[in-house]
C-alpha cells in the first residue's frame, strides 16, 4: 500500500503555529501518514512583493518539522527557477516518489479561487485536495444559492471534489508574526520557540516589508 503524503505549499515567511496545527488537523482526519511542508521557492503570486530568502525560510520549517515526527520539508520546488506552479510540481513528486499517494490541502480562504488555478483541470485528475474548513473563512458554504448558481458547471464540478477538513479558528498570519517582530514583541504560542530563536539569531522581519 502506497503511503500518503499530504503537501501543504506556502511562503512560510514564516512558519507559524497555525500551519502545525492544520498539519495536525489533516493527519487525524485524512489518516495520512506524513504532512510535508514545501515552501515555494518563487511564489507566482507574491512576484512584485519582497520574501525572505528561500534558506530562510526552509530553515525555520525544519526546525518547525522537528515537533512531530510525520512532519518533513519538500524542497522540490528550488530545483525550479520558474513560478511554482502546483500542478508542474506534483507532475515532478510523483515522478521522484511513485510509492507515494498525495494530497494537496489548501485554506478554505483560498477555497474560492481554485477554479482559477494555473492548469486546475488536469491537476484536479491527479491529486486529491483536502481543503482546511475555517469558521472564519467558509464564505463558501455560505454563499447564496444565485451565488452559487453563477458558477459554471465545471467550476462546480471542481469544488465539489475538495474534501474538507475541519479546522479551529486561529487568528494567527505570517504577516502578523513579521508586524509582532517589527514592534519588538515576543512571539511566545505564535510560532514554536526554536523558531523564535532562529529569528532573533538572524535578526530577521525587523525592518518593514
Amino acid at each position: 500500500m502506497k503511503k500518503r503524503v499530504g503537501i501543504i505549499g506556502g511562503t512560510f515567511d514564516p512558519v507559524h503555529m497555525g500551519h502545525l496545527v492544520a498539519a495536525d488537523q489533516v493527519l487525524f482526519y485524512n489518516q495520512l501518514d506524513e504532512v510535508w511542508f514545501m515552501p515555494a521557492y518563487l511564489p507566482p503570486h507574491k512576484t512584485d512583493q519582497p520574501i525572505m530568502p528561500y534558506q530562510h525560510r526552509v530553515a525555520m520549517l525544519e526546525l518547525a518539522a522537528e515537533l512531530k515526527p510525520e512532519y518533513k520539508v519538500c524542497t522540490i520546488e528550488s530545483e525550479r527557477e520558474t513560478p511554482s506552479y502546483t500542478y508542474e510540481t506534483m507532475i515532478e513528486l510523483q515522478k521522484q516518489y511513485p510509492e507515494f499517494y498525495f494530497s494537496f490541502i489548501i485554506g478554505a480562504d483560498i477555497f474560492s479561487t481554485l477554479t482559477k488555478w494555473h492548469r486546475i483541470n488536469e491537476l484536479i485528475e491527479i491529486v486529491d485536495f483536502i481543503g482546511l474548513d475555517r469558521i472564519s473563512c467558509d464564505e463558501w458554504r455560505k454563499e447564496s444559492e444565485s451565488a452559487q448558481a453563477q458558477l459554471a458547471t465545471d467550476e462546480r464540478s471542481i469544488l465539489s471534489r475538495v474534501r474538507m477538513t475541519p479546522m479551529p479558528q486561529l487568528e494567527i498570519s505570517s504577516s502578523l508574526i513579521r508586524e509582532y517582530v517589527r514592534d519588538g514583541r515576543g512571539l511566545s504560542f505564535l510560532v514554536p520557540d526554536a523558531v523564535e530563536k532562529y529569528i532573533k539569531e538572524y535578526q530577521l522581519y525587523v525592518e518593514a516589508d
